[in-house]
């Protein structure tokens, strides 16, 4: 390479009517959608967002997660074997309708929080999903639908004389298992493994596409948080040390050079006080045998923890690409600030070594947007110039 690559973490602002049409087929309105009309209608939504992100200058792009018709992670629920929703005798009525929150942030800011989650649209859709039988993987249409769609769409844009390559974001092990909730299986270990191996299926069909697969985190960072008081940062590393062993189980095989791993402390765009430092759980997150390390790097909790690279080695042939852009804000980053981040770092792992991204995906899902999509654009068109100008120096 002779500059820095742009990429982002997957997830972009779906447009309405593709909204609509998702709305319209859940609530089972007599005037519904068509299968074949939202086939046809996401086809075209997909190709509109490769091209888009294709103009606007990125090099690694993804399907906007289009496909995902619940969220970033539980529209893994839609393509498993094995759970049913139930409810959860522990949680009262009051509590947020979300599977796992910032747990101190909540505790601070609770009169936050009851505006906040008035906000968020949140989809009461398996809220608590229970194993209770054998786990497999049952998305094969669905996957192939994405996959489909998305090749075609980089067909498109290289047609166009876009030089785009395409990576296709899944959720990781720990999503599934953050809490063990099943009746079918001897132990906790033998549960995450289950998971594991049926979502392999899922990674390895993308590789097998041509594609590059990105493996979506965000709870190894966020259960810190949740585990540590009254538990330990010693139960915390258990607990991740078992789903990041399964997804390395998950991912063999699958070469790093077509691999990446995201983390962020949850896109909620809320304080995040209690989020455990990138130094403490680095170890961690490095030790998943992928080619890539897209970590959250603008949100200001967390921007300044670049000095970490000053003496955390990045793991050979890899290569490290930091949130530059962030979801949390409708402020739109200069590029000078993009080209900042982007050159001290690579001063540090190397110019090589180093592709802009994005903090977090910019929707958490069909219905949940973190900015507006012009401001999404507008953004991504600062990563584009804010990577050109670290180029310029870099390569001077």
């Amino acid at each position: 390479m002779d500059r820095i690559l742009t990429t982002h973490v997957g997830s972009l602002v779906r447009p309405d009517d593709l909204v609509a049409a998702m709305k319209a087929r859940r609530a089972g309105e007599a005037d519904a959608v068509s299968d074949d009309e939202f086939e046809t209608l996401l086809a075209r939504s997909v190709g509109d967002v490769v091209r888009q992100q294709a103009e606007v200058g990125i090099d690694l792009v993804s399907d906007g997660e289009f496909g995902k018709t619940i969220s970033w992670s539980r529209y893994i629920l839609e393509r498993l074997n094995g759970f049913e929703d139930r409810s959860d005798p522990n949680s009262a009525a009051t509590d947020p309708k979300r599977p796992l929150g910032p747990r101190t942030d909540v505790e601070r800011f609770p009169e936050f929080y009851a505006e906040y989650n008035e906000t968020q649209a949140f989809e009461d859709v398996m809220r608590n999903p229970v194993c209770v039988g054998p786990i497999s993987y049952a998305g094969h249409d669905a996957l192939q639908r994405d996959i489909a769609n998305v090749k075609a769409a980089v067909d498109a844009a290289r047609s166009a004389g876009y030089e785009v390559a395409a990576f296709l974001p899944v959720v990781a092990p720990a999503r599934m298992n953050y809490k063990r909730q099943d009746v079918d299986y001897a132990s906790e270990e033998e549960y995450v493994y289950a998971v594991a191996e049926a979502l392999r299926e899922e990674y390895r069909a993308i590789i097998d596409a041509g594609l590059i697969v990105q493996v979506d985190d965000a709870h190894l960072p966020m259960m810190y948080d949740n585990i540590v008081d009254p538990g330990t940062p010693d139960d915390f590393r258990r607990w991740a040390h078992l789903r990041i062993d399964a997804l390395n189980h998950a991912l063999d095989g699958i070469p790093r050079d077509r691999s990446r791993y995201h983390i962020c402390w949850g896109s909620f765009n809320s304080p995040h006080v209690g989020d455990v430092p990138f130094r403490e759980i680095a170890d961690l997150v490095l030790s998943v045998n992928v080619g890539g390390y897209a970590i959250e790097m603008a949100n200001p909790r967390h921007e300044h923890e670049w000095r970490v690279w000053r003496d955390v080695p990045l793991p050979e042939h890899s290569v490290l690409i930091p949130g530059v852009i962030a979801h949390t804000t409708n402020v739109v980053e200069h590029p000078e600030l993009v080209a900042e981040r982007l050159v001290r770092l690579a001063e540090l792992v190397g110019r090589e070594r180093v592709i802009g991204g994005t903090d977090c995906g910019f929707a958490q899902g069909p219905y949940v947007r973190r900015v507006h999509p012009t401001i999404m654009w507008a953004k991504l068109a600062a990563l584009v110039e804010g990577a050109r100008l670290a180029s310029d120096r870099l390569w001077a």
